[in-house]
């Protein structure tokens, strides 16, 4: 296993989070406005809301990122994490989800969602290794999402 480190979100990781995460999308899909919202501004639409963003670093560069939105009193979705390219195959995707459970549930979470998209193979098996269930699918500002889960934690 590699030097693999995950390290809270701070300002200096902005692009960071921004840059693996428009790759992913645009790599599968098209970036929805929602994403942009997100991503532009993670300060304000994530962690001034009280959510969280993970940063995954091998050695020193940043290779991956997630994020926790608060949804509720208990309650966290898990959006978007990614995983640069050069660092897929390295469980990076298992270290950052394993961490925003066990930050949700410091936070004092009972459960978390998510939505995704069946295509997304690989990111279904993480989940469902993680302890998600599939749950009917909900209203959802994403016209890529066609799966919700959850996992109580």
């Amino acid at each position: 296993m590699e030097n693999v480190t995950i390290v809270d979100y701070n300002p200096q990781y902005a692009e960071d989070f921004k840059r693996l995460n428009v790759a992913w999308i645009e790599k599968y899909f098209k970036v929805e406005e929602h994403d942009l919202e997100q991503l532009s501004d993670p300060d304000g639409y994530i962690i001034s809301k009280g959510g969280h963003i993970l940063v995954a670093k091998l050695d020193e560069n940043v290779v991956g990122v997630c994020a926790l939105v608060k949804t509720g009193e208990d309650a966290f979705e898990l959006v978007k994490m990614a995983v640069d390219p050069s660092a897929q195959g390295k469980k990076i995707g298992d270290q950052l989800g394993r961490a925003a459970l066990r930050k949700a549930k410091d936070e004092g979470a009972t459960y978390v969602w998510l939505e995704s998209n069946r295509i997304l193979t690989p990111a279904i098996n993480l989940y469902l290794k993680l302890g998600f269930k599939e749950i009917p699918m909900a209203e959802t500002p994403y016209e890529r999402a066609d799966i919700k889960m959850e996992v109580y934690l």
